[in-house]
């Protein structure tokens, strides 16, 4: 039987995406990807999703790539998302880490896969929040990384609309840590330079990435990939943290394989998996 027109686009596209960035599109999503393509496309100026689609075929620039992964991979994310988390962060593992690096006098985290920016700033505003008795004397270095060059541009600026600081943000928090502009707010500049935001993707993560890390968080993004994918992605990650340091997954997230440094740990309602430091 022929594929539809469709279906050709679909695998067109899904193949084209996960070759770049591992991002995985099952059947059944045919809807959401044409949705977002048949809007870049219109907004890129073609007739439709098939006229697009012939262009990309027989001429793809670097540019165009960009905006097709842009367009599909921009993930849903909030201020403080799933709460637990941020409390594991504030009352075992910074904690923890403070003691452990009274030497270096250095934290290093990495939010992989930051989105626009929400999970870097929120661990930004705990920091100032709760442990601004040691900015004097330790560096609190957080590094946030994400492969959509437009979630990024948003992070960088730190401007946020009504809803997006209604979700998760306590009302002190926006308070003491946003300026109003007009009917949106601006994240302050003492939570901006705590982190630093840059374009990674996680599938160049050994090559790209030459720190390692104290605490990684890389919430709710192995779900889109491949197990290969997933496989690869996990061992880069886990291999970009410091021993004695802590790997923080989505809530339904599971590590792809149990490496022997690797001890899965409950903080409060948090799993957290600890590199033992022998």
């Amino acid at each position: 039987m022929p594929m539809s027109m469709n279906q050709e686009i679909f695998n067109f596209f899904t193949t084209l995406v996960e070759r770049v960035s591992g991002i995985s599109f099952q059947a059944g999503k045919e809807y959401l990807l044409e949705n977002r393509l048949t809007e870049l496309a219109l907004t890129l100026g073609y007739k439709d999703l098939q006229q697009f689609y012939q262009k990309v075929k027989i001429g793809l620039t670097p540019t165009l790539l960009n905006q097709i992964i842009d367009t599909l991979t921009t993930n849903e994310t909030y201020f403080f998302r799933d709460q637990h988390p941020f409390e594991a962060i504030k009352n075992h593992i910074l904690p923890d880490l403070i003691q452990k690096r009274e030497k270096e006098k250095q934290i290093k985290i990495w939010s992989a896969a930051c989105s626009t920016g929400q999970e870097p700033y929120s661990l930004a505003m705990l920091i100032l929040e709760h442990f601004s008795k040691y900015l004097s004397t330790y560096k609190f270095f957080i590094y946030a990384t994400d492969i959509s060059q437009s979630a990024l541009k948003k992070a960088k600026e730190g401007v946020y609309n009504q809803i997006e600081v209604n979700r998760g943000l306590p009302v002190t928090f926006l308070v003491k840590y946003f300026k109003q502009e007009g009917s949106s707010w601006r994240i302050d500049e003492r939570v901006k330079s705590l982190v630093k935001f840059d374009y990674l993707n996680l599938l160049e993560t050994e090559r790209k990435l030459k720190e390692k890390f104290d605490l990684i968080l890389c919430r709710y993004v192995l779900i889109y990939f491949s197990k290969e994918t997933k496989t690869k992605v996990f061992t880069s990650l886990w291999n970009t943290l410091n021993k004695g340091g802590y790997l923080i997954l989505g809530a339904t997230e599971l590590p792809s394989f149990t490496p022997q440094d690797m001890e899965k740990k409950l903080l409060g309602k948090t799993v957290v998996y600890y590199k033992k430091e022998s």
